[in-house]
């Protein structure tokens, strides 16, 4: 595979996927804030700052390789995945909340992205000059993200009937190509991928159950509805994996850096639809104790 095919292929990738999230959207989905303000900033949070200290800290205990550190990083400082939308769906979560961080959350990762990686190579990589973030990159992520999902709600809200007839077939685009994205990091890194599996697998594992258990524990704690906290658990542990390899392969030009996002996306949907029955259960025992208490 041509590598130079690619790095022009993925940024086209990701704005068909992050337009696709915007014909889902509405203005509605964000005046949602003065709704949910208490859940939205913990869920935000979590996601944005005790998610990247957590990949932080599993990169420095267990030692990960510089470029794999970095990957582990930009895949924690990733935006909530538009698939949390139908794990919240599924495990009865609520789905218009996730709707709601989905929207919030990617746009401000626009931003967060490139601070987080920036910091991640600066330590990480701080003897290596030629594996730079320049502010010309930054703005090639901010016009594959933002625009493309500025243009799927401007056209949702012009052509709402044809906006719902392609968002599923865009859906399912997304899914191929994130499906080719990984098939190429696998095809790529082919000869390394145990060697990576046995650096990186433990981390992202872990990372993948960090994610989750935060996403559901903190809203709890905090006094947040049951049925909002497996909203947060799915928005937090579910991320954009498709920013993360687009970025690392085609923005950072390095396969080696999209390896975590790859394996985390195998631990991640594994992971979420165990979380989800486990939760689904509990919530079945507290349902039932309650109804005897009632007795």
């Amino acid at each position: 595979m041509d590598s130079g095919f690619f790095s022009v292929f993925l940024p086209i990738t990701l704005a068909i996927m992050m337009m696709g999230l915007g014909l889902e959207l509405t203005i509605k989905d964000f005046l949602r804030l003065s709704r949910y303000p208490k859940v939205i900033f913990i869920t935000l949070f979590a996601q944005l700052v005790l998610l990247p200290s957590v990949a932080f800290f599993i990169c420095l205990i267990l030692d990960l390789p510089a470029l794999l550190a970095v990957g582990l990083m930009l895949l924690a400082a990733s935006p909530g995945g538009p698939t949390a939308n139908l794990f919240s769906y599924i495990y009865k979560g609520d789905v218009a909340l996730n709707i709601t961080l989905t929207a919030i959350n990617t746009i401000i990762s626009i931003f967060t992205l490139p601070f987080i990686i920036n910091l991640s190579l600066h330590y990480f990589m701080s003897h290596d000059s030629n594996v730079t973030f320049p502010v010309e990159k930054i703005m090639q992520v901010f016009l594959i993200t933002l625009i493309p999902v500025i243009m799927g709600m401007l056209l949702r809200a012009k052509f709402p009937n044809l906006s719902i007839t392609v968002s599923r077939p865009m859906r399912l685009l997304s899914i191929g190509f994130l499906t080719i994205l990984l098939i190429f990091a696998i095809f790529r890194e082919r000869s390394n991928l145990v060697e990576y599996f046995a650096n990186i697998g433990a981390a992202t594992a872990i990372l993948c159950f960090s994610s989750l258990f935060i996403g559901y524990c903190i809203p709890l704690l905090m006094g947040i509805p049951e049925k909002m906290a497996r909203a947060c658990t799915f928005e937090i542990g579910i991320h954009n994996t498709a920013i993360a390899l687009t970025i690392a392969i085609s923005v950072l030009n390095n396969v080696t850096m999209a390896i975590p996002a790859g394996i985390y996306t195998i631990f991640m949907y594994s992971f979420a639809t165990i979380f989800g029955v486990l939760i689904s259960r509990q919530q079945v025992v507290y349902s039932n104790k309650s109804r005897l208490s009632d007795l």
